[in-house]
């Protein structure tokens, strides 16, 4: 029996028991789906670790067990990271509920530039990327992302000339403030 053959039999005998495992352990139908999918999807990118007969589907029971955890690991992680947001959100919202005319001024700065210019200053300035991970995020060459960012800074400092912000008197923390409203 070749590799398809093998994995289709295990499917088929095992498929009812792991959807019902899941099942119980979910919270909606489409959770179950996509802890059997990757059960599945895992057993086929690690076929070779499958056992034989009865023991394949104590394994692929270890394979959703180790999904679901993960799942709640990674529900958990993005709860935290929205209320996080929200913190930050309301903390911003009451700092720019009054903007001084440099923080608009940013703005309207940032808001000139092409959006290659600002999506390469996002990535340095509020992501804290290097170059190197610019570059992979980009698909360019590290030189090429340090000599676009480089431009994109010279044009920044030229818009926040032109509106007269003097960037070393409103300070890191009203730039950063800009983060949600650009």
């Amino acid at each position: 029996m070749d590799r398809k053959q093998r994995f289709e039999v295990i499917y088929v005998a095992h498929y009812a028991d792991i959807l019902a495992y899941v099942r119980r352990r979910t919270e909606s139908p489409e959770d179950a789906a996509d802890a059997l999918a990757e059960t599945f999807a895992t057993a086929w990118r690690r076929f070779d670790d499958v056992p034989e007969g009865r023991d394949a589907r104590l394994w692929l029971f270890g394979v959703a067990r180790r999904v679901l955890a993960n799942g709640r690991r990674a529900e958990s992680r993005r709860s935290e990271l929205v209320e996080r947001l929200g913190q930050q959100l309301a903390l911003w919202a009451a700092e720019s509920a009054q903007p001084g005319d440099e923080l608009r001024g940013v703005r309207e700065a940032f808001g000139r530039l092409s959006p290659g210019d600002r999506e390469i200053l996002a990535l340095a300035g509020w992501e804290g990327l290097s170059a190197d991970e610019i570059a992979a995020v980009l698909g360019c060459t590290r030189g090429n992302a340090r000599l676009r960012l480089h431009r994109a800074r010279k044009r920044l400092a030229k818009q926040l000339a032109a509106r007269g912000v003097d960037v070393t008197r409103i300070g890191l923390r009203a730039v950063a403030m800009t983060k949600g409203a650009l």
